[in-house]
């Protein structure tokens, strides 16, 4: 078994992993840059930054500060890794709009049947590929 802090530190700019929140929230993120110490991540869906600590994989997020951990970086297939990519500059797009522009055409809002099947896919193939669980 490779070690959990040797597989978290080999993610790069452009990787894609799959976190968790305590209450079990899927959280899907973009890895924008990587220090000696943290990983600089975006969470795909909201475009919540969210800065990880490399060694251990956990990231404090928000004002309640809730602990969410990476437990998987299994590397996705490149057309699933395409249409991730794609969404991420989708909902930034969106994001970016002022909120009555935002939803003047809900149809933006939906996703595609190529997003909804690569959202089914990682369900599945991050549970089949967790990394080892971190010591506390």
């Amino acid at each position: 078994m490779t070690d959990r802090k040797v597989l978290i530190g080999n993610l790069a700019a452009g990787d894609i992993f799959h976190a968790r929140a305590p209450n079990g929230a899927s959280i899907i993120c973009v890895v924008l840059s990587v220090s000696d110490n943290a990983i600089r991540a975006r969470r795909v869906t909201t475009q919540e930054e969210m800065e990880f600590d490399r060694q251990a994989g956990k990231a404090v997020v928000g004002k309640q500060g809730i602990v969410c951990v990476i437990d998987s970086v299994a590397p996705l297939p490149s057309s699933v890794h395409k249409i991730f990519l794609a969404l991420d500059e989708k909902c930034a797009a969106i994001m970016a709009m002022d909120e009555q522009t935002r939803f003047e055409d809900l149809e933006r809002l939906k996703l595609t049947e190529p997003e909804k099947k690569a959202l089914d896919f990682v369900h599945s193939h991050y549970a089949s590929n967790p990394l080892p669980p971190p010591i506390e």
